[in-house]
């Protein structure tokens, strides 16, 4: 973009998704500190918003922070914790994944559960990476259309989501690679 000499311009619309006022158990933050050597050792998820023409609806995502690959996404019309069950069954069907992984979420109300790791009150780096891919979504493929219904948006953004970042979207922190070809250089590296 420097070289084209091109501006990014952001939009600067909130909606609040993360609902850490509530009576619900808060589970401790097990991403601090922890040090990865691969992938399926820590996944992270966060919940965003998409706008409709005529309604909001949620995405729940579930990345792998390795890799930063996309591994599980669920739309809903509601913020409840279902979507965000649904994208974790869906990153738990495509993956083996061994006793340790760590499941991390932001502490929303929808990741109140024994089954998720919750970031430290107030502190948006724990989850950050999450939060990058939903910036990234965000630029690169939502605020450039506008989406007449649920399954229009489902289409648009599951062909984004897994033909656009996970098989060709470059990312510095992988060497200038997409997520998928980083994994295989990963599993080619381990078998040679």
């Amino acid at each position: 973009m420097r070289e084209d000499n091109l501006l990014c311009l952001h939009k600067k619309s909130f909606i609040k998704t993360t609902d850490s006022n509530h009576d619900e158990k808060v589970y401790p933050n097990l991403a601090e500190g922890l040090v990865l050597t691969g992938i399926d050792q820590l996944w992270v998820a966060d919940i965003t918003y998409i706008r409709l023409l005529k309604e909001f609806i949620y995405l729940a995502v579930v990345l792998d922070a390795f890799s930063r690959r996309c591994i599980g996404w669920a739309l809903s019309r509601t913020l409840e914790t279902e979507v965000a069950l649904e994208a974790l069954n869906i990153a738990l069907g495509c993956r083996r994944v061994k006793p340790g992984l760590v499941h991390h979420s932001d502490r929303g109300v929808q990741y109140a559960s024994g089954q998720f790791s919750m970031s430290r009150t107030g502190n948006p780096y724990d989850n950050a990476k999450a939060e990058s891919f939903i910036k990234t979504l965000k630029m690169e493929e939502v605020y450039l259309y506008e989406y007449e219904n649920i399954e229009e948006a489902y289409s648009r953004i599951g062909e984004f989501i897994e033909q656009v970042y996970n098989q060709k979207r470059l990312h510095s922190s992988l060497g200038y690679v997409p997520p998928a070809e980083f994994e295989q250089l990963l599993f080619r590296s381990k078998i040679a």
